[in-house]
């Protein structure tokens, strides 16, 4: 796996001990302060009920609405105690997961792009190459005097090449140790030289190797099918004579191995009478730097691609083929959903609290099977589709949410607090349209608990409680 594939910066990792530790430290320290603050507002009440017990009934009134209002605070502080109990390890958990989930995602990506990786094979088109003298004058001081200077420079040129027939041969092999691609290239080119000068019929044939290979093998270049040797070893330059008016062919030929893609560059020439047939005997395969071939054609696991000019064209990008890998769409996803999904359980639990009557072991309960979900989707998603996947636990949630009521009405509010506050939020962040989807989500939610609280449309009785 690849070492660059990493979690999330700066989010906490159940895996990391030093950060729960660090985190129980400090909550510790809250549930102290909290503590301490209920403690001492008891005290207060306490206080001034004894100091108060004889005096006027309107303050003895006074301090017993104090009273219950202080019991009714410890029976809701219960209440947010456990949601917060709830909260924490469940924030703890979506935030591991969602480390995990990120790091998977990214080490697939690694995986992809380490089986298309390595140095291209890149084919240059030869040159034709010749030297001319040129005069040239220039001015100098002689004896206090201006002089005018006449001498000849070697200058190159290059001669345009009349005709390009090219063929190559790729077929693609897997390293095992990299488990990266890897083309074996069996390259043929005929390439056509027509002397159009008048006074010059010395030339080099310049054709070096492709760049990027690993291995180069039967390299040799033909002229009229008379093999020919460079100057100097290494030196891909073959010199040859060419009568003015005269024409020659020559033909390169070799067996590379390389990266996984292949290209052929012009090198800033005009090509004339081009013509490249590139055969991979792999799949996918596609062409590359956008230069599109004149000709697809496809059989079976074979795809040719074919770019022909018959006049003279000028191209900046190289022809060539690469592997064509499949993209890897929708990562984050899963991330995002997961790193929100305290906030959405909190957006539910609420919706419950307001349209039903809730015991602690019914919180208890809905809380697990919440991100007992989430950890199901979670694995599920690297396997399957996450909106199939969402879609067949969301089903199980809804009948799992059933039991929250003893009666039928109760079941139905608890199944449509269930869709609003956690079904139709955790789709919509799957969804590409996740705006519309979590508005319809607000919206269902203030239209049940409009209809379940002002207008009476949909009254629950304390028996109706599972408890």
């Amino acid at each position: 796996m690849s070492s660059s594939a990493q979690g999330i910066p700066g989010l906490p990792d159940l895996t990391h001990p030093v950060e729960l530790v660090q985190f129980g430290t400090q909550a510790l320290k809250a549930s102290l302060l909290l503590v301490f603050l209920v403690v001492a507002l008891g005290i207060a009440i306490a206080l001034i009920s004894f100091s108060l017990r004889r005096s006027k009934p309107e303050q003895v009134i006074f301090i017993g609405e104090w009273a219950v209002g202080y019991s009714q605070l410890l029976r809701g502080l219960q209440h947010l105690t456990l949601v917060l109990i709830l909260l924490v390890p469940g924030f703890f958990l979506c935030s591991t997961l969602s480390n995990r989930y990120h790091h998977w995602e990214q080490a697939k990506v690694a995986q992809v792009a380490q089986t298309v990786a390595g140095e291209r094979l890149e084919q240059f088109a030869p040159q034709v190459r010749y030297s001319i003298q040129e005069p040239y004058s220039y001015n100098t001081q002689i004896n206090g005097k201006i002089v005018k200077v006449n001498q000849t420079r070697e200058i190159t040129r290059f001669l345009m090449l009349a005709g390009s027939q090219i063929q190559v041969k790729l077929d693609q092999s897997v390293d095992v140790p990299g488990r990266s691609s890897v083309y074996q290239a069996n390259y043929t080119a005929d390439y056509k030289v027509v002397n159009q000068l008048k006074d010059i019929n010395n030339f080099f044939f310049e054709a070096p190797p492709p760049n990027g290979y690993t291995l180069l093998a039967s390299y040799k270049v033909e002229r009229d099918g008379t093999r020919l040797q460079p100057t100097n070893a290494g030196n891909y330059s073959f010199p040859f004579r060419l009568q003015p008016g005269e024409e020659t062919t020559f033909r390169v030929t070799y067996k590379a191995q390389g990266g996984p893609r292949w290209v052929y560059s012009a090198t800033g020439q005009l090509l004339s009478n081009f013509r490249l047939t590139a055969i991979a005997n792999f799949a996918p395969a596609d062409f590359a730097s956008g230069i599109v071939p004149n000709e697809i054609k496809v059989d079976g696991r074979s795809t040719q691609f074919t770019w022909k000019f018959d006049d003279n064209v000028s191209v900046k990008n190289p022809f060539g083929v690469f592997t064509n890998t499949e993209p890897i769409r929708h990562t984050g996803i899963i991330g995002r959903l997961l790193l929100l999904a305290p906030a959405i359980f909190l957006w539910w639990i609420l919706l419950l609290y307001l349209s039903l009557p809730m015991s602690f072991k019914n919180i208890a309960i809905a809380a697990s099977i919440f991100f007992a979900c989430l950890l199901t989707l979670t694995y599920l998603a690297r396997v399957m589709n996450a909106e199939l996947a969402w879609t067949l636990i969301s089903i199980i949630l809804l009948f799992l949410t059933w039991g929250l009521g003893a009666s039928r009405s109760a079941s139905l509010a608890a199944i449509i607090c269930t869709i609003a506050g956690a079904v139709l939020p955790i789709f919509g962040l799957l969804v590409p349209f996740s705006g519309l989807t979590l508005s319809l989500a607000g919206l269902l939610s203030a239209v049940w608990l409009a209809v379940r609280h002002w207008y009476g449309w949909y009254s629950l009785h304390p028996k109706d409680q599972r408890l």
